[in-house]
């Protein structure tokens, strides 16, 4: 089988771990029973070893695929030759519907015609590093290793498998009207009865549970359906037993094509969770910010006195040691595979002014705990002795440590909102100090990131190069979205950062110490509409946000970049950031929309800090 392009899937998930579906029936990616956990399905880094489930017609047929509305229950329909149709419905349970044990279902269903189908199971631990061994059960197929991996399919009796080397198949016939359901669960040595799984009871569960979710949604704009769909994919994100938030599902999908810039965001960035909660905060979802803050609360006991850590795996464990997996020929050749992440130990100033921005908005509908407090005001006093220090910044460059403008941008926003919390809730804390010391990196910034000539801000002090990081000026507040620097910095990024696609941006165009190329950042592009809608400019941050939505794939999913040469989707998917700021777009522009060009935007977004600002 070929690769499928990365936007050819849909995802499915149970809050503990998450599958890709590709539009042709194959389950390609899949991890158990965690999102970080090694992969038990990962064709999509080695097509032939890999491991897959696959559900099609056998012979040739085309297809469609769609999700079930407002949730993550995803439908794929076959059309065969010979005019039949065949639908598999595929849906991971949760809520109420989840049990014990991760559980994938898939229930085909043929609507039109006799269709015969084919299902390949072929299951590969950890990364395709042990050989499953294969018995055929009553019910349906057990495969295990040597070690302690099991993984089960059951079906209903009479389905005949055939056992070939490392994988089961089964071909049958379906007529019109008949249904049949598969369930492949992980960690079970038995083989149950297909009716003991319940497969129709739990997806009626699981679709009310998603529907209700997604009726929490407080945005009606003109993009909700975009929005809600992104709001889903976020959700898929989160880990629920910890209140952990993964960047993005999936490992080591390259930023370009055979390139290799390929990275595990499997794991928890406190950056880009605080972009996640700030956008959920917006759409009236609560409980995942303050699953969040415990989780916080958690890995940040033993952080007095010592630099944050940027990133933990989603149980809070620290070690994620990064290695290759020489053996994996990775997505379409993209090598090398990497497992763990070789920037966990980097000092990254930035993470502090993300973690207080979203604590002063969650914090405007919720109490502050002593607990929480103190964990926040730890952060803050960090920051105080700390912003002077170079740092690696939100890209994670693998050279030396510098002093972006960016880390400075976000360490004056942790002292700002920590000063502000402590004044306006009347907690202990050094807020006179905070206050001081925000001036003071305020002062630095406007001397030291400013380029007079050029008109904008820059990535480095002392450096020409721009970066795409620093449009988070007025939404910060750090400067009033009228703010004459906040125009020709706006205007800087889309003269020396823009693609050969008007609504695509690159991060920056400078070197990093990493070898390979990559494609334009969306979330960047996403920053440069808001910009144009916070300086006035709405009917053209319409139009680009527009042309942006149509770069979300067939289920309204998005990667992290996009190639501007090709329009495909790259890197890993579905990528969090990307989700978090076209839902923050779509708000600011609502909000936006109606008012006249200027005028002031609600606190949390663009001018929250203007009077200290001026």
């Amino acid at each position: 089988m070929a690769y499928l392009p990365i936007a050819d899937y849909g995802v499915i998930g149970d809050l503990h771990t998450a599958a890709l579906v590709g539009r042709n029936g194959s389950i390609d990616w899949c991890c158990a029973p965690r999102f970080d956990s090694p992969s038990v399905f990962g064709a999509l880094l080695d097509d032939e070893k890999g491991g897959r489930c696959r559900v099609a017609p056998v012979g040739t047929s085309t297809s469609e695929q769609r999700y079930l509305p407002a949730t993550n229950v995803l439908e794929t329909a076959f059309q065969a030759d010979g005019g039949g149709l065949l639908q598999v419905t595929d849906f991971m349970p949760v809520g109420p519907a989840r049990g014990r044990y991760v559980e994938i279902h898939r229930q085909i269903h043929c609507v039109r015609g006799g269709i015969e189908v084919e299902v390949v199971f072929q299951p590969q631990f950890d990364y395709a590093q042990r050989t499953p061994f294969f018995s055929r059960r009553t019910h349906g197929v057990l495969a295990a290793d040597l070690d302690d991996d099991v993984v089960t399919i059951a079906t209903r009796p009479g389905i005949e498998w055939q056992i070939e080397g490392t994988r089961a198949t089964a071909r049958f016939r379906m007529s019109a009207g008949d249904r049949l359901p598969l369930v492949i669960r992980f960690d079970d040595d038995e083989v149950h009865p297909i009716e003991q799984y319940q497969s129709s009871e739990k997806l009626e569960i699981t679709t009310h549970w998603w529907d209700q979710w997604s009726a929490q949604l407080q945005y009606q704009g003109p993009y909700r359906l975009e929005v809600l769909r992104s709001a889903l994919a976020l959700k898929l994100c989160c880990y629920e037993p910890t209140g952990a938030i993964v960047a993005a599902v999936t490992t080591s999908l390259p930023e370009a094509r055979a390139g290799s810039r390929n990275w595990d965001y499997r794991y928890t960035w406190l950056r880009d969770s605080a972009f996640v909660l700030y956008s959920l905060d917006h759409l009236g979802y609560v409980a995942e910010t303050d699953a969040f803050f415990n989780f916080l609360k958690r890995v940040t006991r033993r952080a007095e006195a010592k630099h944050l850590q940027i990133m933990f795996a989603v149980d809070g464990r620290r070690e994620l040691p990064e290695r290759t997996l020489d053996h994996l020929g990775g997505y379409a050749g993209a090598r090398p595979v990497r497992i763990g992440n070789g920037a966990v130990g980097q000092f990254q100033l930035d993470i502090y002014g993300e973690l207080l921005e979203t604590a002063d908005i969650w914090r405007r509908r919720n109490p502050v705990s002593e607990g929480l407090w103190k964990t926040l005001r730890d952060l803050v006093d960090w920051t105080a002795a700390h912003w002077r220090d170079p740092d690696w910044s939100i890209w994670e460059p693998r050279h030396g440590a510098k002093h972006h403008v960016f880390s400075k941008l976000m360490s004056w926003t942790a002292l700002d909102r920590g000063a502000r919390i402590a004044r306006e809730l009347n907690l202990p804390g050094e807020a006179e100090r905070w206050r001081t010391e925000a001036n003071a990196v305020r002062d630095q910034i406007l001397e030291e990131g400013w380029d007079a000539d050029r008109q904008t801000f820059v990535q480095v002090y002392g450096e020409p190069q721009l970066d795409a990081s620093v449009l988070v000026i007025p939404k910060i507040g750090f400067l009033p979205r009228n703010d004459a620097r906040v125009r020709t910095t706006l205007e800087a990024a889309r003269r020396e950062l823009s693609s050969s696609c008007e609504d695509l941006i690159y991060r920056y165009r400078t070197t990093d110490g990493l070898h390979g190329d990559e494609g334009a950042f969306l979330f960047c592009s996403f920053w440069m509409v808001q910009n144009l809608a916070m300086i006035g400019e709405i009917g053209e941050a319409e139009r680009l946000f527009r042309l942006l939505l149509r770069r979300t794939n067939h289920v309204g999913l998005l990667a992290e970049e996009i190639d501007p040469a090709t329009g495909e989707q790259l890197g890993n998917f579905p990528q969090a950031l990307s989700h978090a700021e076209l839902i923050n777009t779509a708000i600011i522009l609502e909000r936006l929309r109606p008012a006249s060009p200027l005028s002031p935007l609600p606190a949390g977004e663009g001018n929250q800090s203007l009077q200290t600002a001026r």
